[in-house]
């Protein structure tokens, strides 16, 4: 797998991409030099006396308490263990790949005033896939991720869990196993991770990627459906879509008519006097270009945030400047916006399928099953994907309109940016299991149709589905299926044809 190389500032979204999906990292040469400076601003403060945030002083309410200088080591380890309060479920390794390398790509900006065997010691942890166990819960997006990085930071000097080789073993037993010492952090070093949006970034940018391949996905059923149904290809004529101008739109009724050109059951009907088809075929480009403008917009906003210094203070030469760039309005904002989409995204695929389960609609036989009576066929496939959006709409509250005030008051104003970030996983989860649910009934429709067949692009992908599913010639056991088409939306396996053109 091609190495990563991290240029602070300006790693690509393609780059993040290829770190969850597991590459190694490596930092770029010429940030070495503004992490040791920046560490040399934090020992310019202490010898001056100056009292500053975070270097020398208390923290959040405490923030008036001044540190006398022998107990500053004290104050960053005592920072790390009281904040490694996370409870729930440990986030994914691909989360905390992420997470641990932005942490470094922030801390390399050169803002931070840590020094370089931070960074180096966050490194070599990620190179050795030695990954902290970080709970899900506990963080409300400010001042940062307070406790999620404080679990991240723990593994550094030994503490909490670690994730190694197959196995969960202490923080220390993982560092010794590596042959490294735990650290022993310096003034503003402990402040300096826990600070910071990486966790909410990096749930989010998980919730992204896997939204892009369930995406893709979505648009390979819509067309497989379409031709399913019998339904036409006009609503996909670009005239249509360049008289209203909206990019998405234009992109995905392209898409749609590529993939449905060709088809052999398209051309069987083209004189046929139905005129319209049901919104949830006619209006796939509307809707879904839709939601595809918003998921190039979230794309945007967590590519430059996964870039960007989120501590506090931040350092400019020898100024520390007090902020809120821990604040993580932007990052909640893009997960609810997501989640909001594939909501859709899911929500016009179901009422796809259950036009297709139904005779009156779309002239199959009932269910998608012969002997109908006997056998129920797709009867409560599509019920599930129905609960699945059902779920969905509960889910897509926006979280970033909450706050709670926390810390006696002084943080009064909070993002709710990892709850954001991950409910909408979740919705991305379960939009993937509707959208696969669509993609066999899609399939099951097309198989009645023979000997017409599909397009050339949406054989490939009927070939695929039935070469692990074969056609439902009578009640079986579903489950083991839906897991199957699930798991290959979530793979992006069947959407191959259409990933490039969208993101």
């Amino acid at each position: 797998m091609t190495m990563v190389g991290l240029n602070p500032g300006a790693v690509a979204l393609a780059g993040l991409w290829a770190i969850w999906d597991g590459a190694p990292v490596r930092l770029d040469d010429r940030a070495w030099n503004a992490i040791e400076q920046s560490a040399g601003c934090v020992d310019r403060i202490l010898a001056s006396g100056r009292t500053v945030y975070g270097v020398n002083t208390g923290f959040g309410l405490l923030a008036q308490t001044r540190i006398p200088d022998d107990r500053l080591l004290d104050l960053q380890r005592n920072l790390i263990l009281s904040h490694s309060c996370g409870i729930g479920d440990a986030l994914s390794p691909r989360v905390v790949r992420l997470a641990m390398a932005l942490k470094a790509i922030g801390l390399a900006r050169g803002h931070s005033g840590v020094r370089r065997i931070v960074v180096e010691r966050l490194l070599a942890l990620l190179d050795a896939d030695a990954l902290p166990v970080i709970p899900s819960q506990g963080s409300v997006g400010a001042s940062g991720d307070l406790a999620p990085l404080a679990h991240l930071a723990a593994a550094l000097i030994g503490v909490g869990e670690v994730a190694l080789g197959g196995e969960v073993l202490p923080a220390a037993d993982a560092l010794q196993r590596l042959g490294l010492e735990p650290l022993t952090l310096g003034p503003k070093e402990g402040l300096a991770l826990i600070n910071g949006t990486q966790v909410s970034t990096a749930v989010a940018l998980d919730a992204l990627f896997a939204a892009e391949r369930v995406f893709g996905s979505a648009l390979v059923a819509g067309a497989l459906s379409t031709d399913a149904l019998k339904g036409s290809a006009v609503a996909f004529d670009p005239r249509i879509h360049e008289a209203r101008g909206q990019p998405g739109q234009i992109a995905v009724a392209r898409i749609l008519a590529g993939l449905i050109e060709g088809s052999g059951i398209l051309a069987s009907h083209s004189g046929c006097l139905r005129v319209q088809d049901p919104y949830s075929f006619r209006c796939q480009p509307q809707v879904m270009g839709a939601a595809l403008d918003l998921l190039r917009g979230v794309a945007r906003t967590l590519e430059i945030e996964a870039n960007a210094a989120t501590d506090n203070p931040l350092l400019f030469g020898d100024v520390a400047l007090s902020g809120g760039n821990f604040h993580a309005e932007p990052v909640a904002f893009a997960a609810d916006i997501l989640a909001i989409a594939l909501c859709e995204v899911a929500s016009i695929s179901e009422r796809r399928t259950a036009v297709l389960v139904d005779p009156k609609m779309s002239g199959l036989p009932p269910f998608l099953v012969e002997d109908s009576g006997v056998n129920s066929g797709f009867m409560i496939a599509q019920v599930t994907a129905a609960a699945l959006v059902s779920e969905n709409k509960s889910l897509a509250h926006p979280a970033s309109v909450d706050t709670i005030p926390t810390s006696a008051g002084q943080e009064d104003h909070v993002s709710m940016a990892t709850h954001a970030a991950v409910k909408a996983r979740r919705i991305v989860g379960n939009a993937a299991g509707a959208v696969g649910i669509e993609l066999l009934a899609a399939a099951q429709g097309i198989d009645f149709h023979a000997p017409l067949g599909t397009s050339p692009a949406l054989a490939r992908v009927h070939k695929a589905i039935r070469a692990a599913i074969p056609f439902y010639a009578c009640d079986r056991y579903l489950a083991d299926d839906l897991a199957w088409a699930k798991a290959a939306v979530l793979e992006g396996s069947l959407a191959d044809a259409v990933q490039g053109e969208l993101f």
